[in-house]
């Protein structure tokens, strides 16, 4: 347990101070957000303020999990480094996509095929990769079963497994893209998620099928439980302090190179800890809001009329004259129960199956 108490300090630590450095580093080049017009009238005083701020946790992250493995003298598994490539590729991704909107000056950044190209690429490497690298007990990073709280007993075999893994991937690197339109908003819904994965991390550790003790119908046949806790405890930690800097008033934002890296995170470790369809409860926030849009687009397209006064939903409510505040506290609140029950789900399954 030292490796998740060091690597959340150390990922804490880092973008405590390193944000502060990233954005005057940022700033002293002219890196700052672009607005949208047609937004809330608020938002137009944030125009300029630093973003790709996801650069400070991203790396953050990497550090922490690197320092954490030299100094408790343990080995990186193959589950923890898959999920460390998808955030840190979804990141790069981000990362060009942020850099072309603000240095080239076109506001819609990489062209929406190459995006998706570059999020496919990483996308499937992840996901053919992960259906390798057995361990001695035979068990892969991912399974090619789908899962809940557990795989279920029937494959969908390989190909069907990379298309479903893609389409956890881009769904949630959207979903946080998507949420990300409020000062802390996103950051402070992933910490959340992640703090679920540390517990669910460390529970299927102590559970593990592996363990003659613990050995039974309801223990969790997961390759490197352990270390997927680590990696979640080092993206909350560094989502901590990088919310010191991000909550509002803003000083930096997380752009693309964020939103998208940390939803491929959130997606790698329900995949590696078999608990694909309960990330839909974990992350209710993200589900919420993009299915607000879906609804929008939908709605427009069939009908001409549109369901809220603008999507995504967080900015439906600033246009009823929520403040923005207002708006992240309280959705901060729905994402605390969406963890709550998620968590009671899988603790519940694993009581029931006792």
């Amino acid at each position: 347990m030292r490796q998740i108490l060091f690597s959340g300090a150390i990922g804490l630590f880092l973008t405590l101070i390193g944000t502060p450095l990233l954005i005057k580093l940022l700033a002293r080049k002219g890196y700052g957000q672009y607005i949208r017009d047609d937004g809330p009238r608020d938002h137009a005083s944030k125009r300029g303020t630093p973003t790709m701020g996801g650069i400070a946790f991203i790396l953050a992250t990497l550090i922490a999990y690197a320092v954490t493995k030299i100094v408790t003298g343990s080995q990186p598994s193959i589950s923890g480094l898959l999920v460390l490539f998808l955030m840190a590729g979804m990141g790069l991704v981000g990362f060009l996509d942020d850099y072309i909107k603000i240095v080239r000056r076109r506001s819609l950044g990489l062209r929406a095929g190459a995006k998706m190209l570059g999020q496919f690429i990483v996308g499937v490497t992840f996901a053919i990769l992960s259906l390798n690298f057995a361990d001695a007990r035979e068990l892969t990073p991912a399974s090619t079963h789908l899962s809940f709280t557990q795989d279920f007993s029937w494959s969908i075999g390989p190909v069907l497994f990379v298309l479903w893994a893609l389409f956890m991937i881009l769904a949630m690197s959207n979903g946080v893209n998507l949420t990300d339109g409020l000062d802390g908003l996103a950051t402070g819904a992933s910490v959340m998620v992640f703090g679920a994965y540390v517990f669910i991390g460390v529970w299927q550790y102590g559970q593990t099928c592996a363990d003659e003790l613990t050995a039974g119908a309801s223990c969790y046949e997961v390759r490197d439980p352990l270390d997927g806790a680590v990696v979640a405890a080092a993206l909350m930690g560094a989502l901590f302090g990088f919310l010191w800097w991000n909550t509002s008033p803003a000083k930096i934002f997380m752009g693309d190179t964020g939103s998208l890296a940390l939803g491929g995170a959130l997606a790698g470790l329900a995949i590696v800890s078999r608990t694909e369809l309960l990330m839909a409860v974990l992350g209710g926030l993200f589900v919420l809001i993009t299915m607000s849009v879906v609804i929008q687009v939908g709605s427009f397209r069939l009908t001409g009329r549109r369901v809220f006064k603008m999507a995504p939903l967080q900015h439906h409510f600033e246009l009823k004259g929520w403040s923005e505040v207002l708006v992240v506290v309280r959705f901060w609140i729905i994402q605390g129960m969406c963890v709550i029950v998620g968590i009671g789900i899988f603790y519940g399954t694993w009581v029931a199956d006792w």
